[in-house]
């Protein structure tokens, strides 16, 4: 096998590549519910979220605070999203998605219900299961690494 064809079917390339294709399969099912790519991320996270942090949310999107403000000033002005102080530590604020937000987290969770049986065809229901303990071992893995904890 030709070595540089080797390299892209390295388990980091198949990965990234997989996660790439399917937000970009996903990015083009919620295209019409008027939010950018970066907005229905940050809104899923949020949501699975609430109550995070500005800089967590930076941290998890891989952005810097100063976008994650910006971003947050746009969906907060259009009303997806609301902030709200920390009664346990006055610097900080949380924030938290509106009721106007709930049509389009539910619309997002069916545009994903729809996208993964697509996306995981020709995997036995049993296969499924080992992939996603499987990634989910190695995500452990990695977040220790990162962490210092070997």
């Amino acid at each position: 096998m030709d070595t540089k064809q080797a390299s892209y079917e390295t388990m980091g390339f198949i990965l990234n590549d997989v996660a790439r294709i399917w937000r970009r399969a996903f990015n083009r099912r919620v295209q019409g519910l008027g939010l950018t790519q970066a907005q229905w991320q940050a809104l899923a996270h949020i949501s699975l979220n609430q109550g995070m942090r500005q800089s967590q949310l930076a941290d998890i999107m891989e952005i810097q605070p100063i976008s994650a403000a910006r971003l947050i000033d746009r969906m907060e002005a259009a009303g997806w999203i609301y902030r709200k102080r920390d009664p346990n530590d006055r610097r900080a604020i949380n924030l938290y998605p509106t009721r106007k937000a709930e049509p389009i987290l539910t619309k997002m969770q069916a545009y994903a219900s729809d996208l993964r049986p697509f996306a995981l065809d020709g995997l036995s229901e049993k296969d499924q299961n080992t992939l996603r303990r499987m990634l989910l071992t190695i995500k452990k893995n990695l977040v220790k690494e990162e962490c210092g904890n070997k």
